[in-house]
């Protein structure tokens, strides 16, 4: 069972079928076929099943693809750490879209002029599925606020602080102040899904003050909140941060919340799962204020970590 066969294992189940794997590898569509069979022979069991036209996974797949995950993550960590010091290969980063629109550009500019051998790829997401995205080693780390339940984490997660987020309640313009729940006017509460951490804190206050919102609006980006939010549709919550990329607030009131004050967005990884690139990301977050020296701060803390 060598790391090549775990690859295409992997891409079909990804991509949800052999045409699109073979294109996402670069291999000819029967290459990948055959060597799907030339793993399950050596399993003794199949991998796959055919549905019609899409390919579904067997209990023994099931199994299969999890330990697939890990032996080609350990693979990728290995090959980092024989190479020298420096940072090189993938980046796969996970984050909040809050953190990719207010805190990452100019940083992550700065980290592409120095380590231009790193290929850094982005997603954004929930506090939740970034969590999972991290277990599962889709991606490799990922910038999270710090959960309700800190058991989110585990065992099985490294992280550190990076940034500090101020939670704002946000309402139109002319709204009465708010000091608890009792002064919100608007019954409908704009938010992400499920999984959101910012939206379980406030969710949370609500609760805590015996009252549940009548309806939540589930929105997929704070444009589309504080748009909606300065139409009267609602009141929402989010970081201050996030007010300074709207091109118009005027419509936008903005009330504190000291009941739920500061949270820290962390950046986390699997324990164990480390890279030189990863390393250097991870100091020039921790301290912004150094990250025109990127590769000091890199060549010293290799070490460290």
């Amino acid at each position: 069972m060598d790391l090549a066969a775990l690859t295409i294992f992997r891409a079909v189940v990804r991509e949800n079928g052999v045409t699109r794997a073979a294109a996402k590898l670069n291999r000819v569509q029967s290459n990948v076929t055959t060597r799907i069979k030339q793993l399950e022979e050596q399993l003794g069991t199949d991998l796959f099943i055919r549905d019609g036209r899409r390919l579904v996974l067997t209990p023994a797949g099931e199994t299969l693809l999890p330990y697939a995950e890990r032996l080609l993550a350990l693979a990728d960590e290995a090959r980092h750490a024989v190479r020298e010091d420096r940072p090189n290969g993938r980046l796969r980063l996970g984050t909040m879209e809050s953190v990719a629109a207010t805190r990452l550009p100019a940083l992550l500019a700065r980290y592409h002029q120095q380590w231009p051998a790193v290929a850094l790829e982005l997603e954004t997401g929930t506090t939740g599925k970034l969590i999972e995205r991290v277990r599962e080693f889709e991606v490799d780390a990922a910038l999270v606020a710090t959960p309700l339940d800190p058991a989110a984490l585990g065992e099985l997660f490294e992280w550190v602080p990076v940034f500090t987020e101020e939670l704002v309640m946000l309402t139109p313009r002319g709204h009465r102040p708010i000091h608890d729940v009792q002064d919100i006017a608007l019954s409908t509460l704009i938010a992400f899904e499920r999984g959101c951490a910012y939206r379980a804190y406030i969710e949370k206050w609500y609760l805590e003050h015996g009252v549940r919102p009548a309806r939540v609006l589930e929105l997929g980006s704070y444009h589309a909140i504080v748009a909606c939010v300065a139409a009267g549709a609602g009141v929402a919550v989010a970081p201050r941060s996030v007010l300074d990329l709207q091109a118009d607030a005027s419509n936008i009131a903005v009330h504190e919340l000291p009941d739920i004050g500061m949270v820290e967005t962390l950046l986390v990884w699997r324990r164990g799962h480390f890279s030189s690139a990863l390393n250097a990301l991870k100091q020039a977050m921790v301290a912004p204020e150094n990250a025109a020296n990127l590769p000091e701060l890199a060549a010293a803390a290799e070490g460290s970590s």
